[in-house]
Parts: C-alpha cells; sequence; structure tokens
C-alpha cells in the first residue's frame, strides 16, 4: 500500500477538505472496508490477531497488519503484549475507539434498509 506524495495536488485537496469537514476527516480515519470492518469486531472486546484473521477470512495478513497499525497510529485501537512463550498480543478500541458503537449501529439499520429497498425494486 502506498503513501500518497505530500508535495501532490492530491494530497493538498484530501487535506484540505479533512480539516474544512470533520466527516471528511473522520471518514479518512476509519474508512475502507477493513478499518470499520476490524472495528465492528473489536466493539465486542478485545481479540487477538488470529480470531480477528478467523473473523475476516478475505483478508490478507499483510493487509491485516497495516490496517491495525493505521488504527493504532490514530489512537484508535491498543495494541498490548504479554511476555509470554508463545508471545502473545491483543488489541482493544481505545475510548474515543468505543466512541464508534452508536455510528456503526445507525451504518448498521442504514445499510440494512438499503439493502430491502435496492432488493424491492428487483
Amino acid at each position: 500500500m502506498t503513501k500518497i506524495k505530500e508535495t501532490s495536488t492530491n494530497f493538498a485537496n484530501k487535506k484540505a477538505l479533512a480539516d474544512e469537514c470533520p466527516e471528511l476527516y473522520a471518514s479518512h480515519i476509519i474508512g475502507g472496508q477493513w478499518s470499520l470492518a476490524i472495528c465492528c469486531y473489536l466493539i465486542n472486546g478485545k481479540m487477538r490477531f488470529g480470531e480477528l484473521r478467523k473473523k475476516i477470512p478475505t483478508i490478507t495478513e499483510r493487509m491485516l497488519t497495516l490496517q491495525l497499525r493505521k488504527l493504532e497510529d490514530n489512537k484508535i485501537v491498543t495494541r498490548t503484549v504479554f511476555a509470554e512463550v508463545p508471545p502473545r498480543v491483543e488489541y482493544e478500541l481505545t475510548s474515543i475507539g468505543y466512541r464508534l458503537q452508536p455510528i456503526i449501529e445507525t451504518l448498521e439499520k442504514w445499510g440494512n434498509e438499503h439493502k430491502e429497498m435496492m432488493n424491492e425494486r428487483k
């Protein structure tokens, strides 16, 4: 996964929009199918890497690692390493991460309503 060059017009446009619009800023942090899916599973509590991998079988280990790091960098997820053999790592939402719960529930409700509407049109 490549980053956008900070000198590009695309980067400047995204930054300007995110600075002006809190909704876009939030969307940038939790946007994308994987970040939101990870947050959905972590709403129910702590999980280990392998558990998350089993819950989202279509994600690669590399992508899961990258997304968890991004969420950790944005203070949405905390990573706890236990000094055991074999090593154990748990991921959990932070307090600001848990505040996504009503948003995720609203998205779920909206998604179900939209699916029904689309199915009625067929």
